[in-house]
């Protein structure tokens, strides 16, 4: 071999060997900047400070609902007591369908005078 094929020989490895280093250091970057993003990532995610206050307002929050719902139950019922109370008086139904026998039972008996006559 002569000096001047040793020169292009020894040129290839060296290039040869920057392209593997140039890989190597590209793909070390690849999994840095993956690692990086998987750690902010989960770690965004996974605040457990803030989960534990979200927990505790949601409670709050439903138990507040809760008690409102109870309250306003206890406001309709109190509105349907009324109202069904208002509508039904036991002592006028009771008049009226006195009268209304006493009216059906006269207009039976005029029936029958009708027919005698």
């Amino acid at each position: 071999m002569d000096n001047q094929q040793q020169q292009q020989q020894a040129a290839r490895q060296r290039q040869q060997q920057a392209q593997q280093q140039n890989a190597g250091q590209r793909q070390q970057q690849a999994q840095q900047q993956a690692g990086q993003s998987y750690g902010t990532e989960f770690g965004s995610e996974t605040n457990a400070q803030q989960v534990r206050q979200q927990n505790q307002q949601s409670q709050q929050r439903n138990s507040q609902q809760g008690q409102q719902g109870q309250q306003g139950q206890q406001q309709a019922g109190q509105s349907y007591g009324t109202e069904f109370g208002s509508e039904t008086n036991v002592q006028q139904v009771r008049q009226q369908n006195q009268q209304s026998q006493q009216r059906n039972s006269q207009q039976g008996q005029q029936g029958q005078q009708g027919q005698q006559q």
